[in-house]
């Protein structure tokens, strides 16, 4: 098994070096960059001193030089401009949008952006699971009809309109103001415990529209699952040798509807981050989605590119806990072994 999750982690390594340079090609396959283009905007103003700002910068971080070189440059392997050291070395480069570190732009977003999905990933399967339980195990029943239409409702409506709804009525029956992830009184402030408890509190609406769509797919899908597993005979026989229902769900056809849920933690991580930009905005929540927007609009390649390599180990971290979890779940998968 070790050895294992050691291949295992030098494949996710290999392959987030080749993720890297994809991301690099396609930040840089836009003509000009975010500081090219700037300094002809403020060369057309005449405004010479603002101009000299923009080539110290571009060539403290290597952006006069050809694009190998720059990504090399970027992650760290090849010897960069002074004050430059690259992604492998902990500097994520300037963001030139804000006229500010990377690391200082994306510090707080990054945490809350885990924060909401990893809230959002319980919310997930702490209703589907039973949902589909009751679901499956109450067939053509009028809860089985409820969990069905609110299932179709959660696929059919997207996340910003519902965060729209939400917005407009929390506003128009009870006065509140739900956008952002606490309170503006909080913003600049150092954590305490309220603080947190405002995040707590402001964290509810954002788990609800994010995590709904997911919840709707998971529902039909272990629903479909677990009314194949309980057809068949081995769930017939433990029915006959007296096991009660209960126990005789819990421990086998359950167990088997998981599965593919568990295989895709990998692609349900990368897939809350990056379909909850337009949510983000609607509900003005300080996570890394937006920040990418702006920097993908801007060429501000090295958030960009950041955010982006985020997502990326995100998605393999996710993989690796899904086939840990697989391999302790079913005992028919051996990690290593044919």
């Amino acid at each position: 098994m070790i050895g294992a999750i050691l291949r295992r982690l030098l494949t996710m390594a290999l392959t987030l070096l080749v993720i890297s340079a994809l991301v690099f090609l396609i930040i840089k396959l836009p003509p000009g960059d975010y500081l090219s283009n700037r300094i002809a905007e403020l060369r057309a103003m005449g405004e010479a001193g603002s101009v000299a700002k923009a080539e110290l910068l571009m060539r403290q971080y290597g952006l006069d030089r050809s694009v190998p070189e720059q990504y090399l440059m970027w992650l760290g392997l090849m010897p960069g401009p002074a004050g430059f050291s690259g992604l492998l070395q902990g500097d994520w480069g300037w963001s030139f949008e804000y006229d500010r570190p990377v690391a200082e732009v994306v510090g707080d977003a990054l945490w809350l952006t885990l924060v909401v999905n990893l809230a959002a990933l319980v919310f997930v399967h702490a209703v589907a699971i039973p949902a589909a339980l009751y679901s499956a195990t109450h067939r053509h029943s009028a809860g089985d009809a409820l969990v069905t239409a609110l299932g179709y409702v959660g696929l059919a409506v997207p996340g910003f309109l519902l965060a729209l709804i939400l917005l407009f009525y929390a506003n128009r029956w009870f006065g509140l103001s739900i956008g952002g992830l606490y309170d503006a009184a909080y913003t600049g402030r150092p954590w305490d415990g309220d603080k947190l408890r405002s995040l707590l509190a402001h964290l509810v609406v954002p788990t609800l529209v994010i995590g709904l769509g997911g919840t709707a797919a998971m529902i039909r899908r272990m629903r479909a699952n677990l009314l194949d597993e309980l057809a068949k005979p081995y769930v017939v026989t433990a029915r006959a040798k007296g096991m009660p229902p209960l126990r005789a769900l819990l421990k086998y056809p359950f167990r088997m509807s998981l599965n593919p849920f568990v295989a895709d933690i990998g692609n349900l991580l990368p897939h809350l981050v990056s379909g909850s930009v337009l949510v983000s905005l609607v509900l003005s929540l300080p996570t890394v989605g937006p920040l990418l927007l702006e920097a993908l609009k801007s060429q501000d390649q090295f958030m960009a590119g950041f955010i982006l390599m985020f997502v990326a180990l995100l998605t393999l971290v996710g993989m690796l806990i899904s086939d840990l979890v697989l391999v302790w779940l079913d005992p028919r998968i051996r990690m290593g072994k044919r």
